[in-house]
Parts: C-alpha cells; structure tokens; sequence
C-alpha cells in the first residue's frame, strides 16, 4: 500500500518515502509514527494510542513524543508552527490533515518524479456546462466539522442540480473523492465534467471560513474563488447561507467561461454555441445587439428545433423589442413570443427559467395575469435559488399590480446573482417599481446605477428622467432627456406609447413629457 499526499509518495510495505524522484530518509520510529496518523487520518489519534502503537505501551515521555512529531513533520516538509499535514489538538491529540491517494501496487512514477496516477477512459462531456462538486476539506482537526463540510457540499450540489441548463455529478460519485489527494484534470476526465468546484473549511474560535474555488478541468485554471465567515452559532443557517453565496457567484462564471469556450471553437456550428455566442449580444440589450441574439437563437433552433433555452431567451429578446418600440411589425413579433412561448412549454414544463419566462410572456402579450402569476409562483417553487425566476416573477409582478412584492422579488433576484451581467436590467425594473409607488429618490439612485452598468438600455434612461422629471429636478432632468436622444435620436413619445401594450408607463410617459421629450 501507497499513500500519495502533496509531493511525497509513502510505500508503507517497502518502507520508503520519496518525495518526487527523491528518497528521504526516515528513522524507524519515526517512520512508524507516520504510517499509523496516516491509517488513521479519519480520527484524532490519542497520546496514548501512539504510545501504544510506535513505542508497545514503553513509558515515553511528552518530551520524547513532541521530539518525534516534529522530526516526522519536519521529513514531510511540516512544521510545528505551520502544523499543514499533522495537526495537534490540545489536550485531544493528534490529526493527519493532509489530502491522501491511496495506491496499491509498486510505485512507477518515482524515476520521472510525477505523482501517481490511476489511468481512467475520459469520458466524453455532456452539450452543457457540467460541474462535480468534490467533498470540501476539513482543515479544522475538529472531526464535528466533517459532518458540517459534508452537509455544506450536499446542499451545493441539490441547489446546483435544480438549473437544468447544469450537467451536475451526484453526491455518491464525488463523495469517492473524499480523503484523496486528486490532480482536478484527471477528476474531470473521470467524471466527464468540464468544471470542478474544491473547497476547505476551518474552524477558528467560534467562526468558521470557508474558501471555495472554481476550476476548468480542462486546463486546470481558476475561473472563481472566494472566502465566506460566519458564526457557528446557528449552523444550519449559516450552511444555507454559503450555499447562496457559492452558487450566485458560479453560474454566472460557469456561463461565461463557456462563453468563452465558444468563442475558441470558430468553426462550431452546434445549437449550444449558437446559444453560447447570442449571449453576449442579448447581455448588451440594444436594438442592434437584441436583432443579432434573435438571429443566433433562431439558427441554434433551426439545428435543435426542441433546444428550450434558446427558444425562451428569443421570447426574452422579442419582448424586449416591443417594450421599447423597436419592432417593425409589433403584430408579428407577438405572433413569434406566442409561438416560442408554447416551444418552450411543449418541451419542458417544469423548467423553472423557462416556465417563468413564459409566465411573464403571458402577463405581457395575453394579459392572462392569473396564468403568469400561476408559472412564476411555481418556477421559483421548482428552483428558489433561481435569480432568473425571481427576476421574471418580480416583473410579472409589476403587470399585475403587486408593486411592492415585485421590488421584493427583484431584490431576492440581485442577492441570489450579484455578479449577473444582466444585473442593470434587474435595477432598470426596481426603478420602474419605485417609480409605480412615487418613490422617486429611489428610481433615481436605482436608475443610477442601472446607467454605471449599462448606459446602452434605454428601459432605464426613460426611467431616468422621469424620475429626475417627477422630483422636479428640472435641469437634471432635461440633461438626462438629451442622454437618452443621444442614444435613440428617433425616439417619439407617440410612437413608444403605441407600442407597450401593458406596460405599466403612465407615470413615465408623464415625466418624460415634463421633461420635454418630442411628441
């Protein structure tokens, strides 16, 4: 048996430790003393079970036995003071903490100095970003903590699961991981996933961190990483509360380095980089930029005419260009929302995103405001740490008049994805709300910061100088008016008005006009 751990190979049958291509040399006892913390590395190991273990029970002094671990820790590149591989717990013991491989057979990679490796079929990847979550690990010594760093990867992975667009590897499959010192290219050929996401955590005086990182399995670079604190007193909310913070920061990651990955396969023509490409023009949101995503996902569809996220984000695209007036045949362009809407349903009706995009859809194009509230109630019940579904439930909101519990929804939307890059869209829409309510301040600081996102979406100019307009801040209002001609010279109030349907504007159109805008 081989146990591989950092650089260091440890051959307990032949009795030699190497690290890399270099033998080490190792006292027998202290050698002894390794093998055991090593075996039983699952549990803190007693004074009195080493005594037991290296020395057969001889009277040994803590003197001898501190020498002793800090010549085993100093053979294996620890220390006393940094404690990295062997942990001592006052009072409790002694803790093996380093991330081990266990190996059978005579080690083969020892002449070239290359850690050891089992050779594994790589498995092909599934079309769609695909992530394993390996078990987080515990740097506290404190086993207690296992069950809490378990209990952390568990939740991530059930939360990850619930976004279909997520290939995601079950718990029994990553949890083989667990204790084994692991090269992430090899977990990703394994697996057949194109990410893995690795964590820690520890313990420190009634706090726990815990430090999470992202990385293409392909390459081994890190997309995404960060650090979370906490207190230990409430576990179960502070469990929940990572697990919000880790999954809003990677899906957005996850979807821009696939953008990426799309744009270095120039000659792929597949539905799913048809999808991938149209995202960065559907992130811009202007007239040119929403014509090219239609374009895209309309060619990502004519390859895989069931492919529902392209269909629903072409709704998305559509009804952007009837709420600014951009559609040339406002008749057809809500010919196609229907049509796609009901793509999206036929294919799959429990998708949350794409069920509550559908619902907004409906609140929009049909009026049919107890469908839509029906679809976005039971989207972000499929999928509650969806931002896209509580974004779509706070606009369907909005249509229905339940004004305040849209801007609760829309907060719940930013807090589940504050790195979204469609996060102006979400604070366009706040102010909107807050315009509904007359809470002008409010629009305008919401709109503000829309504008330092995006200064391209004219949803949020127009709610600009409305507010600004409502305040009576008329100069303001009038500087942010040529802002918005700037950007869209042919903008007419009659023209914009014709074509909202059902928007809720009334108190815009009434700013924009006190702001001067041509009729």
């Amino acid at each position: 048996m081989r146990y591989v751990f950092e650089d260091y190979s440890f051959d307990k049958d032949r009795r030699e430790l190497h690290r890399g291509a270099e033998a080490v040399t190792v006292a027998p006892q202290v050698f002894d003393l390794l093998d055991y913390l090593i075996r039983n590395r699952e549990r803190v190991v007693s004074k009195d079970d080493l005594i037991n273990a290296v020395w057969d029970g001889r009277v040994v002094s803590d003197a001898a036995l501190t020498t002793r671990l800090n010549v085993a820790r100093g053979v294996i590149g620890d220390s006393g003071q940094e404690q990295r591989l062997i942990k001592t717990l006052p009072r409790k013991g002694f803790r093996f903490i380093g991330l081990v491989q266990e190996l059978d057979g005579p080690e083969s990679t020892r002449a070239t100095g290359a850690r050891a490796e089992l050779p594994q079929p790589a498995l092909a990847l599934p079309d769609r970003p695909s992530i394993a979550v390996l078990p987080f690990q515990n740097m506290s010594g404190d086993l207690e903590q296992d069950y809490f760093a378990d209990g952390i990867v568990d939740d991530i992975i059930t939360a990850l699961s619930r976004f279909k667009f997520l290939f995601v590897i079950a718990r029994n499959s990553s949890f083989t991981y667990k204790g084994r010192a692991v090269d992430i290219k090899q977990v990703g050929r394994e697996l057949g996933v194109g990410y893995v996401l690795e964590g820690s955590v520890r313990k420190v005086a009634g706090r726990v961190r815990i430090t999470g990182q992202l990385i293409d399995a392909s390459t081994g670079a890190h997309v995404w990483a960060d650090r979370f604190e906490g207190d230990l007193s409430d576990v179960f909310a502070l469990q929940d509360e990572i697990t919000v913070n880790v999954i809003s920061a990677i899906r957005p990651k996850l979807l821009e380095a696939e953008i990426e990955h799309a744009v270095r396969r120039p000659n792929n023509l597949s539905a799913y980089d048809l999808y991938l490409r149209a995202m960065p023009h559907y992130y811009s949101m202007t007239a040119e930029d929403i014509a090219e995503a239609i374009r895209l996902f309309t060619r990502a569809l004519e390859i895989d005419p069931r492919y529902s996220a392209a269909a629903s984000l072409a709704v998305t695209c559509h009804i952007m260009n009837l709420i600014h007036g951009w559609s040339a045949d406002p008749q057809a362009e809500v010919g196609e929302v229907m049509q796609l809407s009901q793509l999206v349903l036929s294919i799959d009706e429990n998708d949350p995103e794409t069920l509550a995009s559908v619902g907004w859809a409906k609140a929009y194009i049909a009026s049919d405001f107890g469908a839509a509230v029906e679809m976005v109630d039971r989207a972000v019940l499929l999928n509650p740490n969806s931002s896209i579904a509580w974004s779509y439930r706070g606009i369907t909101c909005l249509f229905v008049g339940n004004t305040e519990e849209a801007i609760q929804n829309l907060e719940r939307a930013i807090r589940l994805s504050p790195l979204d890059p469609m996060l102006y869209t979400l604070q366009a829409f706040m102010a909107l709300a807050f315009i509904n309510l007359g809470r002008f301040d409010e629009a305008v600081a919401a709109a503000e910061k829309a504008l330092h996102r995006n200064q391209k979406f004219m949803l949020v100019h127009r709610c600009h100088v409305a507010a600004l307009a409502h305040l009576g801040r008329d100069s303001e209002a009038k500087q942010a008016a040529v802002r918005l001609l700037e950007h869209e010279p042919d903008f007419r109030m009659s023209i914009w008005a014709s074509r909202t349907r059902q928007w809720p504007v009334r108190l815009i159109a009434e700013g924009l006009r006190k702001a001067g805008l041509p009729e």
